[in-house]
């Protein structure tokens, strides 16, 4: 029997629907505070427009006026910045993974204000409904006004995601197909749903609110059980006709390698993802309860074939990132996942690699590192509910508790 919250009387409605209140409320919360001036300035608008805009979010609370700004002697009268209120509305973020569910409480801003962790027993649809409904439920009692403020929820999960209809069409690491994991937890919530695919998520809290702030070509890239990767390209997410665009994971880097999972040879995940490099290290010294985490000792404690091992990894790495970036182009790659942990071993490689095949004036684009905690999963999750508050293309509608 599913866990039932108590049903939250929350409409589904997109916050903004105007061009104008959309691209004012956007800049300011990926960089806020600004001026009206500066938000003309960077949105094209008048700044008639921009205050016409900017005045029912100030009136619902979700911006307010910073106190003047002085300026110089002569140069007109003090201006006051506008902010985005961040605790007007609260947004709740879930990873779902095979064995636990990660949530976190997120204000406007995408800052994490509250987290919590379970431990996923069984793994069926209707246990991890449940599950994930009380979480929602202990989230929502961890501050006074969490429940009030909070219409939203955002899911990131692993897999084939059809975000237009909420619907998980494979995954996997969960053995699910063709779930309707948005209807059965906004049913289970009495929230509005959006669902991701857990990379995605994590690009969006990227580029909204990290390191991808103020790009139009934006790239993740994320090094764990497999490779995973995500584009932003001309500031929208790319998904591409059928769904898979910026597979990164799964470009050939040496088609005389080993079987890939997905059934091709030598693809980057193929030889790179830390549940290949665990299998292969598990053979090499024939202990079958070696741990990834001995693994990545052994190899920083000089064993060579191990060192070899994570520097093959790495430079499979770096030429697929570098495919990525001469097709698409971005401006900035982040390289993060938990396999990042031993970016100490694969580094080097990847930026060596990376550096031998990206063309030309391309090889401007810089990779960073980025450490990632559980909760950049979740929060990753509530990235995407607050796009929900943004009128959405018809590739990303939402699921809404009515």
């Amino acid at each position: 029997m599913l866990y039932v919250a108590p049903v939250f009387r929350h409409h589904a409605q997109p916050l903004v629907s105007a061009p104008a209140e959309t691209a004012v409320l956007a800049l300011l919360l990926a960089e806020g505070p600004l001026s009206r001036v500066e938000l003309a300035r960077r949105t094209g608008l008048s700044s008639t427009a921009v205050t016409k805009a900017a005045r029912p979010l100030i009136d619902d609370g979700y911006l307010y006026e910073l106190p003047p700004e002085r300026t110089a002697p002569g140069a007109g009268r003090p201006v006051n910045p506008l902010a985005v209120a961040a605790d007007r509305e609260y947004f709740i973020g879930v990873k779902i993974s095979a064995d636990q569910v990660f949530g976190a409480v997120c204000d406007l801003r995408a800052g994490i204000r509250a987290t919590a962790l379970r431990s996923l027993s069984e793994c069926t649809p209707e246990a991890v409904v449940a599950l994930v409904a009380g979480l929602v439920d202990e989230l929502l009692d961890a501050g006074p006004s969490f429940r009030d403020r909070t219409r939203h929820l955002g899911v990131a999960v692993n897999g084939d995601v059809d975000r237009d209809s909420g619907t998980l069409r494979r995954s996997g690491l969960l053995g699910w197909r063709d779930v309707p994991i948005a209807e059965l937890l906004s049913a289970a919530t009495g929230l509005t749903v959006t669902v991701e695919n857990d990379v995605r998520a994590l690009t969006v809290a990227e580029h909204w609110f990290g390191e991808g702030i103020g790009t139009g070509y934006f790239a993740l890239v994320t090094i764990g059980s497999g490779i995973g990767s995500a584009l932003v390209v001309n500031g929208h997410l790319l998904r591409g006709a059928y769904g898979v665009a910026g597979e990164v994971g799964h470009i050939c880097v040496d088609p005389s390698g080993p079987r890939c999972r997905c059934g091709a040879r030598g693809c980057v995940e193929g030889i790179a993802s830390t549940d290949v490099i665990l299998a292969e290290a598990r053979e090499l010294t024939a202990d079958p309860d070696l741990t990834l985490e001995k693994v990545v000792g052994m190899a920083r404690d000089g064993h060579p074939e191990l060192v070899e091992r994570f520097a093959r990894a790495g430079r499979a790495i770096g030429v697929g990132i570098a495919t990525l970036v001469n097709v698409v182009g971005p401006e900035r790659v982040v390289v993060s996942g938990e396999g990042a942990d031993a970016y100490d071993l694969l580094g080097r490689h990847i930026q060596d690699a990376y550096a031998a095949h990206v063309f030309g004036a391309a090889s401007r684009c810089p990779l960073s590192l980025r450490p990632l905690p559980w909760e950049e999963w979740a929060r990753g999750g509530a990235a995407v509910a607050i796009q929900a508050l943004f009128p959405q293309p018809p590739a990303t509608a939402t699921i809404g508790a009515g």
